[in-house]
């Protein structure tokens, strides 16, 4: 099995306020079936009211980021699942809930994690 990272930044999110319940109970039942199918890892989204520390070896912290990971929000699941086809369904399922595409990344397998 592999991991896989499906995610969305906030703005691709083009939503008529009128739509967001219906887009949300809709992401929440795919999820739910990933839970029930037993591949769900876990999931969620950055709160971007919440600044992003920037964290040193010493444990010194500056208010600071990344220059690439600036626009880093949106929200995103893992998924385990046995293949990269597999995980394009998923990922399908999760872009018509949401109605915006999502990006689909493999993690690395580490033995170590």
């Amino acid at each position: 099995m592999t991991k896989f990272l499906v995610s969305f930044p906030a703005n691709a999110m083009n939503v008529a306020a009128e739509d967001i319940a219906a887009v949300s109970a809709a992401s929440r039942a795919v999820i739910r079936e990933a839970k029930a199918a037993g591949i769900y890892v876990f999931g969620g989204g950055i709160n971007s009211d919440v600044a992003s520390t920037m964290v040193a070896a010493d444990g010194s912290c500056t208010s600071e980021t990344y220059p690439q990971t600036t626009q880093f929000d949106g929200g995103f699941c893992v998924l385990d699942l046995p293949s990269r086809a597999e995980a394009v369904q998923w990922a399908a399922r999760l872009a018509a809930a949401c109605r915006c595409q999502q990006e689909l990344r493999e993690f690395y397998f580490d033995p170590e994690s």
